[in-house]
């Protein structure tokens, strides 16, 4: 069995690679080893369980509560809520485990499984890795270890999480909304109910798209990864600022009020400013990824904030913040995590204190994100190479380091094997688009002769 966990859980098409019988078997898994770990030492344990609301979440949340029950857990059932409101609860109501069925900004067929540990964290690779040998094992041979009569784990619906949740969003705001017309994309998914209430709590006036979800269209041609109907629909009301979640609204994209896309990089630059402003920026640093573009990084060295990069992944940006204490990370895509306020990424989170800039300032959204210059950035993806070998090729050391000199301080290259596919990504930032182009086309034909 090849590795079930990738950098955010487990996820595949529903009832094919993401059965109920591998939900339950990973979820009385999960309760076995954080049993094992001490976890549950000296209590009886719970979990928070929730879900977006894709068809197939009803028959895999069946399957994960049932696991957990089975094997001795008491379940709080939330429903549909976003992926950070299934954090924040875990840690809230001190429960030992949270699992979120979600597969985020897929589409509708795939589903996946995300476990949170006591205080709402990602689950550790140790514990991972532990969880699937564990399923392995049981589903080889060995029967479970269950519970009987009063050692069976009682399930219940939890129905305050909605409002327990936004009352939390809503009251760590450093202001209100008031005076701000505001347009958002829910994408059909998780946060469909849960932001419009908390924009709505903190005095914004709104217009929202994508909040009707009936099970089968999530992410279909909305949300963060499809922004051209909130762009028109900004533009159609006239509204200061739209924002956009993915599925499981872990995710947050804006768009101001001419229409123009702010990414990740640029709200992360404007959130930085706002932390350090009112003290709030530990270290006077922001953690981002290498695909942080370099006008994100030449912006917060002109501003005087340190910018420390990771790996490509929000869990990688979390584990840097949460080592060193700092206060704000994030990525390109949208993934923002506010670690003062929450233990994920959370798009309501950011787009509140996004439109809370917006408010307090009284500049626009365009030119708070002016801050920094995206360079022009060209993403060649070259298939069937050897990918194992980027970093051991003379051949392509030798290009990289002329591409670097050719480019000088106002670019960057960026080679990266991909994590799912047989195929090497080729990043080429450059002051013009053109050289850009020409760099990364160059550097693609190398990858294509050296690792063909």
């Amino acid at each position: 069995m090849g590795r079930l966990f990738g950098t955010d859980g487990v996820r595949g098409v529903a009832n094919a690679d993401l059965t109920a019988e591998l939900a339950l078997g990973l979820s009385v898994a999960a309760a076995h080893v954080l049993a094992e770990a001490g976890t549950f030492a000296g209590h009886r344990a719970t979990a928070v369980v929730g879900r977006d609301p894709r068809a197939s979440g009803e028959f895999l949340e069946a399957a994960v509560v049932a696991g957990l029950a089975s094997a001795g857990v008491d379940v709080l059932r939330v429903g549909v809520l976003p992926t950070p409101a299934v954090a924040h609860l875990t840690g809230a109501l001190g429960a030992d485990l949270g699992v979120m069925l979600s597969a985020s900004h897929n589409a509708m067929p795939d589903n996946g499984i995300k476990f949170f540990a006591r205080g709402g964290h990602k689950l550790a690779d140790e514990l991972e890795d532990r969880i699937e040998s564990v399923y392995a094992e049981h589903r080889a041979d060995a029967p479970w270890d269950r519970p009987t009569g009063a050692g069976v784990g009682r399930v219940r619906d939890y129905d305050q999480g909605l409002d327990q949740y936004v009352a939390h969003l809503v009251g760590v705001l450093p202001n209100r909304l008031d005076g701000l017309t505001i347009v958002l994309d829910e994408a059909h998914g998780a946060a469909s109910r849960v932001s419009p209430e908390a924009f709505a709590r903190a005095g914004a006036e709104l217009i929202t798209i994508g909040a009707v979800p009936d099970g089968l269209n999530i992410n279909d041609g909305c949300g963060s990864t499809h922004l051209d109907l909130l762009k028109a629909a900004v533009i159609e009301h006239g509204a200061d600022l739209g924002i956009a979640h993915d599925g499981d609204a872990d995710r947050c994209l804006a768009v101001d009020h001419t229409g123009a896309e702010v990414d990740g990089d640029q709200i992360l630059a404007v959130l930085a400013l706002a932390m350090r402003e009112r003290e709030a920026l530990r270290s006077d640093t922001v953690v981002a990824t290498v695909m942080s573009n370099l006008g994100f990084k030449l912006a917060m060295e002109r501003e005087g904030i340190r910018f420390v990069q990771t790996g490509v992944g929000d869990r990688y940006v979390l584990e840097e913040m949460k080592e060193h204490g700092y206060a704000l990370g994030g990525e390109q895509s949208g993934h923002v995590i506010i670690l003062d306020h929450a233990t994920t990424g959370d798009g309501t989170l950011t787009g509140l204190m996004l439109a809370a800039r917006v408010a307090q300032t009284g500049r626009t959204l365009r030119d708070l994100a002016s801050v920094m210059d995206r360079l022009p950035q060209v993403l060649v993806n070259v298939p069937d190479v050897d990918k194992s070998r980027v970093t051991t090729s003379a051949e392509l050391a030798a290009a990289v380091s002329e591409a670097e000199r050719e480019l000088g301080s106002t670019g960057r290259v960026l080679l990266r094997p991909s994590g799912t596919e047989p195929l090497v990504r080729v990043m080429v930032e450059a002051a013009d688009i053109e050289q850009a182009r020409a760099v990364a086309g160059r550097l693609a034909d190398v990858v294509k002769s050296a690792l063909g």
